[in-house]
């Protein structure tokens, strides 16, 4: 396919990989560089919006449904796409990173969707980057997947793309002198090469979208559908994502969010760490927020459940599908511990269908029986509960910050921990691996988001103070070095101090560790 010849093109900051040329056509880069055209410069401005609305907050401003928009949410009349092909059961989705062998291990879990999770689940290493999408191409096309089981036919999951937030950079592609934004480049390269192969096997180019802070920024995301659509000639309409509801701001404009991308809306999902993360970047500094070890802050804390039923109510009203929390544990080779773990996972999927959740969302393959059995008693033969409105629920401001009623300090054994987590799970990532098995638990960036955030917190609060931290941070630092004496355990140290002991809370540690460790420019080429 060949789009009219930008006056500027976008340049590929990187060596050529392994099949590399199969992704990063003229054609495909020219397409990015249209959407980088039309939408980088807004995009910006919304990030300077963001810092400016935590500025407002920090400094006092109340946080409450918005008043601009309640004629959105009083109007009963107004309702999202229906389900699209691929997508009208979900009651089990698994979540991974685009590598080919968790790929496969995914594509053949018996789940009905499969998110290919660029965003905190990939190391945004270039070969990672390229490496994805040629997974995702070749997921497509068969090339990988098997279509039989055990003598029959096995159906593939649907494939679902969660490209990176509006907040990162993808450096080794520029555009106009500047890093064109990486939601961009993991949505273009996608939609260029698998959208019209998605269609033609009876789905459609779906998306999850992550991190999103406001009605504002769906709006964005609705704009880059339109024009994707428009240039390479497929209906209107025919793009579908679902919304990680994972930032605190994005729970007072689920109704807003819904309506912005009405027509290619499929729905909101719940994100867990994400949001804990959320909580403490925006009311951190107030000690009427201070949280305990994030292995506490169960989903029955009385903030998340109210974040839940609403959640719900809002999607069942509006038709769209709600989506459930993901599932991180990873059973061991131990029988009991293996059934503990099941145990765990299965109370915490019945809590969701019962709460009207159309399906829920799980880590690991070996989970994928357990939330299936659980939806499948709720569901019966119905691929959903849109049906189940719950009228019932009513949700104030005050609820969704009801944060005191699961406060509590940290212990020391939990500062450890939590510090452990952080500084184990950045040194992976800048050896290239976005997801691991951190203590029994699938970890990925939004792990170490929480971790180190916390860490910052109870520094701030007086939990634990700076000395202590210091103390434990040589120990794992020893610890590490032993484990990895070839990493570069100095900048590992170096990057945890800036995003975790800083005065001010960095608002992601991903940005800087990307820019000063796995941005490589050997050569440049058109």
């Amino acid at each position: 396919m060949t789009l009219t010849a930008l006056t500027r093109q976008v340049r590929v900051l990187a060596a050529p990989g392994h099949r590399h040329e199969e992704i990063l056509t003229p054609a495909a880069l020219d397409f990015v560089g249209r959407l980088a055209e039309a939408f980088a410069p807004h995009r910006r401005d919304l990030m300077k919006e963001r810092r400016r609305q935590a500025q407002r907050l920090a400094s006092g401003s109340p946080l409450d449904f918005p008043m601009v928009t309640s004629a959105v949410r009083d109007d009963p009349t107004w309702r999202v796409a229906p389900p699209a092909p691929g997508l009208t059961d979900r009651r089990v989705e698994i979540t991974a990173p685009p590598d080919r062998r968790t790929a496969l291990a995914a594509l053949d879990s018996g789940a009905q969707v499969w998110t290919a999770d660029f965003e905190d689940a990939t190391a945004p290493l270039w070969d990672n980057v390229v490496g994805g999408q040629l997974t995702l191409l070749d997921a497509v096309e068969r090339r990988i997947g098997r279509t039989t089981r055990e003598g029959q036919e096995h159906r593939l999951p649907t494939v679902v793309v969660r490209p990176r937030g509006w907040h990162l950079d993808e450096e080794h592609l520029e555009y106009d002198g500047r890093p064109v934004p990486a939601a961009l480049v993991d949505f273009g390269l996608s939609f260029f090469h698998c959208a019209q192969r998605q269609i033609d096997a009876g789905h459609g180019p779906y998306f999850s979208l992550p991190k999103l802070e406001n009605r504002y920024e769906a709006r964005l995301w609705n704009d880059v559908f339109l024009l994707a659509q428009e240039l390479l000639g497929i209906p209107r309409g025919t793009v579908r994502a679902t919304v990680l509801i994972e930032t605190i701001t994005a729970a007072f404009e689920m109704e807003e969010i819904l309506y912005e991308l009405r027509e290619h809306s499929a729905g909101l999902g719940v994100g867990h760490r994400d949001y804990l993360f959320s909580l403490i970047k925006t009311f951190g500094h107030r000690s009427d927020f201070l949280l305990p070890d994030r292995a506490r802050v169960t989903t029955s804390a009385p903030f998340l459940r109210a974040r839940a039923e609403l959640l719900v109510r809002t999607c069942h009203r509006r038709g769209a599908h709600a989506v459930g929390g993901t599932a991180a544990q990873v059973p061991g080779e131990d029988r009991a511990a293996g059934e503990a773990v099941f145990a765990t996972v299965r109370l915490d999927k019945e809590r969701e269908a019962e709460d009207g959740f159309d399906g829920s969302q799980v880590a690991r393959p070996a989970l994928v029986p357990v939330c299936r059995d659980v939806f499948d008693r709720v569901l019966g033969e119905r691929p959903h509960q849109l049906d189940r409105t719950r009228d019932d629920v009513e949700v104030t401001a005050a609820d969704l910050l009801s944060v005191r009623r699961t406060s509590g300090p940290a212990t020391p054994d939990e500062v450890r921990a939590g510090l452990s987590v952080a500084l184990r799970y950045q040194a992976a990532w800048l050896r290239g691996r976005g997801a691991v098995v951190l203590d029994g638990l699938a970890a990925d960036a939004a792990t170490a988001e929480i971790a180190r955030a916390q860490i910052w917190q109870w520094l701030r609060h007086r939990v634990t103070d700076r000395e202590t931290v210091t103390e434990l941070l040589d120990r794992e630092v020893t610890a590490l070095r032993a484990e990895h004496p070839h990493a570069h355990v100095d900048d590992v140290r170096a990057l945890f101090e800036r995003t975790a002991l800083a005065r001010e809370l960095p608002l992601f540690f991903t940005p800087d560790a990307y820019s000063r460790h796995l941005v490589r420019h050997p050569e440049v080429r058109a």
